[in-house]
């Protein structure tokens, strides 16, 4: 019997006005039976409960962003969002033989979330006058996943396969509501010289204007069949299908009526890597994707599923005897049917008709002496939205820059009185991103540096990470529209001590 507990409390205030306090809760106990040399059995159970302040976020000001202090809120100070969360799994692993085995698994998880807040609607750019809502969700969701797979290696001839079989189920139930404060009684509030608390805030009954109240529930069964064929050492094959069929249905309270939907659907994967020599591995890829979606429009409709196709192509190599790791990727994937937030109704969802993106990744990762560790990343995307039936077609989605890149660098002195002391520094850029599908606004790029100082011993760790050494003001992405760009942390000190027993 095997046994690990992690848990997990913060009590914090955030960078914004008014110490808004942040208090979370996790614990996640396991369990693993090891019932023989070839069976195991493991138990999970992890409990989340999570209060914060809500908060949208920053506006967007003519074709950029409002110019006012990082941590004025444009909410109210009491506005709040709750999350309780419960999950329950098990793994089940059996060995028939060295070539067979298979693997069955079980999870079950549930969620409440409430929020009350002072919803951002728009803003009067000359005037600075700022229009809201005051509104409530309070939303439940309830999931049962059952998956099961055999795996099994044999040979044809001279020829070796890894075969993976699987079945999986699903279903999962959710509902809520969202009630809101009827028009013109909530308080706008001057961005530039904001006065809290005009009006006392309403009460939960007070909120009449029901624009939400729903159940929706989808089950879904999939079914797949993988074979990694090896005709020799150094070229191998991949050769994969799924099967999925999935019943939606979302039944709105507020007038009865029903909106159903079935799908089926059958995804290939198709994959080659040859290694011409020991350390280098070219690769080519193709696979197609189905994905449901579980937004629903503002009329209650769900929406169609989303799909994909992907193209990949690309070259992995090991240097230094194995110690540095290089990847370097072009794709190129479509998508159809994206959900996106409604900007005029942000509780509800909207279709993004299709959306290309293709680029290149570049990746690197290892130790290039004792003690120094770097992982260094470069991405270039070329996004474009290709088909709307809502004036999009040539526009760039939001949040995706052109360029990204990050350095992760560590040493650790490894002999001499001051062995185990470590100093890390990391380099984080983001490009110039849309904030929004209509492209009316740019959130600018941003170059953050992070450091760490950290001793090692043994089996203890104590260590400081200072996030954004240099204060810089930046912008994380826009959740959705003009009214709710996330707002970077300025200059933020961490300690942390940990111990191994």
């Amino acid at each position: 019997m095997l046994y690990r507990l992690n848990s997990v409390f913060e009590s914090s205030d955030g960078f914004r006005d008014f110490n808004q306090n942040i208090q979370r809760f996790f614990v996640s106990p396991t369990l693993k039976w090891e019932i023989g040399k070839a069976t195991n059995l493991t138990f999970q159970f992890d409990y989340l409960n999570d209060e914060r302040p809500f908060d949208r976020g920053f506006l967007a000001f003519g074709e950029g962003i409002l110019d006012i202090p990082l941590k004025r809120i444009l909410g109210e100070p009491d506005d709040v969002r709750k999350v309780e969360e419960i999950g329950l799994s098990y793994r089940l692993e059996h060995n028939f033989n060295e070539n067979w085995k298979i693997r069955n698994a079980f999870r079950y998880q549930s969620s409440d979330d409430f929020d009350y807040r002072a919803e951002p609607l728009s803003l009067n750019e000359t005037t600075g006058i700022l229009s809201r809502n005051f509104r409530s969700n309070d939303d439940y969701q309830e999931t049962y996943t059952l998956q099961t797979d055999l795996v099994g290696k044999f040979t044809t001839g001279s020829i070796n396969h890894t075969l993976l079989f699987g079945v999986d189920l699903a279903r999962a139930t959710s509902g809520g509501t969202q009630k809101r404060l009827p028009a013109g009684l909530t308080p706008s509030i001057d961005v530039f010289n904001p006065v809290y608390n005009a009006i006392p805030r309403p009460g939960l009954e007070a909120l009449t204007n029901v624009v939400r109240n729903n159940q929706d529930t989808s089950d879904g069964l999939g079914i797949f069949l993988q074979d990694q064929i090896a005709l020799t050492d150094n070229l191998k094959f991949l050769v994969g299908g799924r099967l999925d069929i999935v019943d939606q249905k979302s039944r709105n309270l507020r007038n009865g009526s029903e909106s159903n939907q079935y799908d089926t659907a059958i995804t290939p994967r198709l994959g080659i890597v040859y290694q011409p020599t020991q350390p280098i591995s070219l690769y080519a890829s193709y696979s197609q994707s189905f994905q449901p979606n579980f937004g629903t429009r503002v009329d209650g409709t769900v929406l169609e599923p989303e799909r994909g196709t992907q193209y990949e192509v690309g070259v992995k190599g090991e240097f230094l005897d194995g110690k540095l790791a290089a990847t370097l990727a072009a794709y190129h994937i479509t998508k159809s049917n994206i959900a996106t937030t409604d900007p005029a109704n942000p509780d509800f969802s909207i279709p993004v008709g299709k959306q290309r993106n293709q680029g290149l990744e570049l990746n690197l990762a290892g130790e290039i002496s004792p003690g120094w560790n770097v992982i260094a990343s470069y991405s270039y995307i070329d996004a474009e939205i290709t088909e709307s039936n809502d004036g999009l077609t040539g526009n760039r989605p939001p949040n995706v820059p052109f360029n990204t890149a990050s350095l992760w660098t560590t040493y650790q002195l490894q002999r001499g009185d001051l062995q185990g002391l470590g100093f890390g520094l990391g380099l984080f850029y983001i490009g110039d991103r849309q904030g929004d599908t209509d492209n009316t606004y740019t959130i600018p790029g941003y170059l953050r540096t992070d450091a760490a100082i950290y001793y090692q011993r043994n089996n203890w760790r104590a260590g400081i990470n200072i996030q954004n050494l240099f204060n810089e003001r930046y912008f994380q992405g826009a959740n959705f529209g003009r009214v709710a760009i996330e707002p970077g942390a300025p200059l933020t000190v961490i300690g942390s001590f940990s111990v191994t027993f």
